[in-house]
């Protein structure tokens, strides 16, 4: 008698438990959805938090953050939360530690959700280029969901982690793999952003590249630095194309790095092309100066595509209308800084990782 009723009241337990999972993954899509209601919304708590976010940040322009604010409003409904996260199951709650970038408006933001979602602990250290928004924004599901208070730390120095996300450049990630050794980790590195054409784009894919070069000022991983074109290719309709971005020049720090890359070009007697605003020039390499796009010329694609996935470890996403079955993360133009939740930076998948941590 008394073993079927243990039984029992362990089966109750399981069943409790299972279901208070389930409950909580339907609670935190439910107030995540809510967020991205909020960040769509015209709150006014929201426009501060832009104009100030804006105000200490020199390369944060007001549009520019609300895009950014916009765009992540639009991932977070429960039909893409519900999909992105329908394949992995969590089991005990572990401390993550990140360490956000802030390069572009809400960077980090990718990270410090995959963590909420997967019911770990967030110990968040900021960028002191993007401190402003983010706090807000957690605050703001917090109300939505208390017990997401549980789940988020601000912090200023990681310790007492089970394992890290860590962004930086190629120089601090050498930092970082030395210190996050001993800990599960995924550290990212400098990555850059290429772009196929065949010369037959239209005018509106064009247009649409020019977002992908030039959104964020070419500040983010996902912009696009480098440009494969056919041999013989005529750059006329592609800058004809873009000219409705020549304000960008506007921009002091913008037009600082356009004039200082452009002195350097007509010191070295470096040829290259200039339309007012962007200076476009032959060069191997895929990182190329803020204001400046890389060009190479190509004889046919097998080569280009047999070339960029020799080089997939520096490449971010793959921009293209030609080249749609290569290994790398390709999306079609104006959509490099549009991912959805399940594209991974540097192509490692954040949830897996945080699964294989149980």
């Amino acid at each position: 008698m008394y073993s079927n009723l243990a039984a029992n009241i362990r089966h109750l337990q399981h069943l409790s438990f299972t279901n208070m999972s389930i409950f909580n993954k339907e609670v935190k899509i439910e107030a995540l959805s809510r967020l991205g209601d909020y960040l769509l919304s015209e709150d006014e708590a929201l426009h501060n938090a832009i104009i100030l976010a804006k105000n200490k940040n020199a390369w944060f322009t007001e549009d520019q953050v609300k895009n950014a604010v916009i765009a992540t409003g639009r991932l977070l409904n429960k039909e893409n939360l519900l999909e992105w996260t329908s394949n992995y199951s969590f089991g005990s709650r572990k401390k993550i530690g990140l360490t956000l970038a802030g390069n572009i408006p809400l960077v980090g933001f990718h990270d410090i959700l995959a963590v909420l979602v997967s019911d770990n602990i967030a110990l968040i250290k900021l960028s002191t280029s993007d401190d402003i928004l983010i706090p807000l924004i957690l605050n703001k599901l917090i109300e939505f969901e208390p017990s997401f208070k549980e789940q988020i730390k601000l912090i200023d120095k990681l310790n007492g982690f089970d394992a890290v996300i860590a962004t930086g450049s190629n120089n601090t990630s050498r930092y970082f793999e030395y210190y996050f050794s001993k800990v599960p980790h995924i550290i990212r590195k400098n990555r850059n952003s290429v772009a196929v054409l065949n010369g037959k784009e239209t005018t509106e894919e064009l247009k649409a590249l020019g977002r992908d070069i030039l959104d964020y000022f070419g500040l983010g991983c996902r912009n696009v630095s480098k440009l494969y074109v056919p041999k013989g290719y005529d750059f006329t309709l592609f800058f004809e194309a873009i000219e409705e971005y020549h304000p960008i020049i506007n921009h002091h720090k913008y037009n600082n790095n356009y004039d200082y890359n452009k002195s350097i070009f007509l010191v070295n007697k470096v040829e290259h092309l200039d339309n007012g605003f962007l200076l476009v020039a032959k060069n191997e390499a895929l990182s190329s100066p803020l204001s400046v796009i890389f060009y190479e010329e190509y004889e046919n694609l097998k080569a280009v595509k047999e070339l960029l996935e020799s080089k997939k470890e520096d490449i971010q996403v793959l921009v293209s209308s030609c080249l749609t079955d290569s290994a790398l993360a390709t999306t079609f133009f104006g959509n490099s800084q549009q991912p959805n939740l399940w594209d991974y930076a540097d192509g490692v998948n954040t949830l897996k990782f945080l699964s294989s941590l149980n």
